[in-house]
């Protein structure tokens, strides 16, 4: 499980993320975060499809940046992010450990083409009422919606849609920043975060209902 050694070193990568300190301190990593975030994820991936019924897969990103399309050459990431892909629904619970700062979440980056078609139909209907009145709720809660990923509605819908806002969406993710960080150390990590993303279950059982995988 992570522990304050994890923080201590996503601190320190931030402060010197290059290849030759990464190098050097490769067993900090290997046994601090690699081997940390395996066993995190076998404890929470059972938790949650113990809970759901259904099957939950666990992939962590990896540290190595993509720098093909990036100004910012630095090489690693200095943090742990990792979804955890829910089957019922396509969409995933995603955690992200920073040195200073936790964030959890549910949902989905980018609908492929089949399933945007799926949710602009859907959203457009009654159920889009409802998943707005939903996401209300969450924002009232503390919890961050993104903004749409489209500046217009989308043909052949109108641009006064009363659910506009959705229809822009390209995808949709509902996040909790800032969460308490100490909850994803120690050996009780896994039950901590496992109750906290309670706090999506509204989001998952609306996609469920209304945009299963």
């Amino acid at each position: 499980m992570f522990t304050k050694e994890t923080l201590a070193f996503l601190g320190d990568l931030k402060a010197n993320n290059t290849r030759d300190w990464f190098t050097e301190n490769k067993a900090r990593y290997t046994l601090h975060v690699k081997d940390a975030a395996k066993v995190f994820c076998d404890d929470l991936a059972s938790r949650l499809a113990a809970r759901y019924g259904t099957d939950v897969t666990a992939k962590m990103f990896r540290i190595h940046r993509d720098l093909r399309f990036s100004k910012d050459k630095t090489p690693f990431n200095a943090h742990v992010h990792i979804g955890f892909g829910d089957a019922a629904t396509g969409a995933a619970w995603m955690f992200g450990l920073h040195p200073d700062e936790l964030k959890i979440g549910y949902g989905l980056f980018a609908f492929d083409k089949q399933r945007l078609a799926l949710w602009r139909d859907v959203v457009a209907g009654s159920a889009g009422d409802k998943l707005t009145d939903l996401l209300e709720d969450a924002r009232q809660n503390g919890l961050r919606i993104p903004e749409p990923e489209l500046k217009r509605v989308p043909s052949p819908y109108p641009a006064d849609h009363p659910n506009a806002t959705l229809l822009r969406h390209k995808g949709l993710a509902v996040w909790q920043d800032a969460f308490h960080l100490d909850h994803a150390l120690g050996h009780d990590a896994g039950t901590r975060i496992a109750d906290a993303l309670r706090a999506f279950d509204p989001l998952r059982n609306w996609m469920v209902e209304h945009l299963p995988a």
